[in-house]
């Protein structure tokens, strides 16, 4: 005789790991499904939990679906924070710096699991349900983009770049040293490393044409005749 078994007869799991596990299949559902085609009984399905534990945890799917996007937004923010501490503020080699510092932001946080999943609801729902996204423009783009203002302009205020808003140099950086990766993304693909290097330092080196310092022409001359000399 085959017994029904319910999804909550399992092995126990912890409060917070039966929560994750709930987060992290509601978002597997909410990117596959989009907002309007998932249901509480996929995402029970999903987590092996019951509909009622959904219920319990988080009431309605419209609540669930802002508890995804909060629990992305706050392990994106980690990954980004812990790569901001990495920035270059003061370069040996500006260029190459910031190189790095674009890959390592592009690799832990823009190409990340979370990354995606987040970029995709972002992308399938945010004019669809803008207000599922307050939370998210607050929390994300609202902590992340100053934080990496401020690195800019500790760089102008050190005389490595001429930058006049940091703000704005801020967001044309994030834009440009992931904008050749952004075809593949919208694909649904996970873009190579070499891609992302190279997208990294094509970003990087249009950013320095237009906030690099410039020279002088007197300091080109100088420099150019002590290196005949």
């Amino acid at each position: 005789m085959k017994l029904h078994v319910s999804p909550d007869t399992f092995p126990p799991r912890g409060h917070e790991a039966k929560r994750l596990s709930i987060v992290d299949s509601a978002a597997a559902v909410f990117c596959r499904e989009g907002f309007a085609g998932a249901n509480i009984d996929l995402i029970a399905a999903e987590a092996g939990v019951s509909r009622q534990t959904i219920y319990n945890h988080h009431g309605d799917k419209e609540k669930l679906f802002v508890a995804v996007v909060r629990d992305l937004t706050e392990r994106c923010n980690a990954g980004i924070f812990a790569t901001i501490a990495t920035f270059p503020d003061q370069p040996k080699d500006l260029e190459a710096d910031l190189i790095g510092f674009a890959v390592r932001l592009n690799q832990n946080c823009i190409c990340s699991r979370d990354g995606k999943f987040l970029r995709k609801l972002i992308q399938t729902e945010g004019e669809r349900y803008p207000e599922l996204f307050a939370e998210w423009r607050e929390q994300g783009p609202g902590r992340t983009w100053p934080a990496i203002a401020a690195r800019f302009a500790r760089l102008a205020y050190g005389g490595y770049l001429a930058i006049e808003d940091p703000d704005v140099a801020a967001r044309q950086f994030l834009g440009l040293v992931n904008a050749e990766l952004q075809t593949t993304f919208m694909l649904g693909g996970s873009p190579r490393e070499d891609e992302v290097v190279q997208s990294a330092t094509n970003g990087v080196r249009t950013f320095l044409r237009a906030f690099g310092k410039r020279r002088s022409p007197a300091s080109v001359e100088k420099q150019t005749a002590l290196a005949g000399a």
